[in-house]
């Protein structure tokens, strides 16, 4: 019989001070009163284990949860407002989205699995800056803006500016992530594919994800936006993807040689879920086929 010792490992979050403002206005007193180690609490999906982990060294936790006034989508025309409490599952089952944002509204579809959609919120997955965050490639392909406020007053910052790093953002320490911005895009209409590729259909992060918006008339690549998570430090466009595309001729052979253009745009780590080899070569392979059925009318 073999000697072993039962160990037991329990993660406890750290003494911290906890604050539930009321209102927006409040919460922003507060978080330009107190020190730069004051987080944001919103769902708290990914940072109530962040915290447990010790991966944040935080001493005042401020829960905006329950500030209604951060929750809502709004299709304005010209564009689409989303408060930044608003969660995966409301995105999810918004007409408004389904229909003016598809390839998001798939992203939340695909999002971790009920209870943590119902968690989870826009802006927490944005301000946790995770290089497989669900959401960000389908807003980079629609170029979402983001506003932030603090009791200096607001800012507007598009989306392709906002991470800068792993766990690295735009936001000052003083600021709050309100709002997400989607601007109506003008015609012809585009045509939007999203897919995201685990090592199991649900409840996983992300092996690679892709999120493509493209204008394609008289058999012509007017216009494409391609963006790419778990593939980067952040979340990224294939800028050389796309340049090489916009304004060639539809075709498999285009298409193919475009594709092999990802390696200059992707810089893939490997880690438990994959190999930095298998992710590139899954994303082209992927990327491929998404492009193909799109010319043809289709999309995921």
């Amino acid at each position: 019989m073999v000697d072993y010792e039962v160990v037991t490992v329990f993660y406890r979050l750290p003494e911290i001070r906890y604050y539930r403002p009321s209102t927006l206005d409040e919460a922003l007193k507060l978080l330009g009163e107190l020190s730069e180690k004051a987080r944001i609490l919103a769902g708290g999906t990914d940072l109530v284990l962040d915290l447990k982990i010790k991966r944040y060294n935080v001493s005042d936790l401020i829960d905006i949860s329950k500030l209604n006034e951060l929750r809502y989508i709004i299709d304005e025309g010209d564009r689409i407002r989303i408060g930044a409490l608003t969660s995966i599952q409301e995105i999810a089952d918004s007409s408004v989205i389904a229909e003016k944002a598809p390839s998001l509204k798939k992203a939340a579809d695909e999002f971790a699995y009920w209870q943590i959609r119902n968690m989870a919120t826009i802006g927490g997955n944005l301000c946790n800056a995770s290089p497989a965050a669900d959401t960000a490639p389908p807003l980079l392909v629609h170029e979402a803006l983001v506003k932030t406020a603090s009791i200096e007053g607001e800012r507007i910052i598009p989306i392709t500016e906002f991470f800068k790093g792993p766990r690295q953002t735009a936001l000052k320490p003083s600021e709050i992530l309100v709002e997400v911005a989607i601007p109506s895009k003008p015609q012809p209409p585009w045509r939007h594919a999203y897919y995201k590729l685990g090592r199991r259909r649900g409840h996983e992060i992300s092996v690679t994800s892709i999120a493509i918006a493209a204008s394609i008339d008289a058999g012509v690549f007017q216009d494409i936006r391609i963006a790419l998570g778990s593939m980067a430090p952040t979340p990224v466009r294939a800028r050389s993807v796309e340049v090489f595309l916009k304004g060639r001729k539809v075709s498999e052979s285009v298409i193919e040689e475009a594709v092999e253009k990802l390696s200059s745009d992707v810089k893939p780590i490997s880690d438990v879920r994959a190999s930095a080899e298998y992710r590139l070569h899954v994303s082209k392979a992927l990327l491929k086929d998404m492009l193909l059925k799109l010319v043809k009318g289709g999309g995921e």
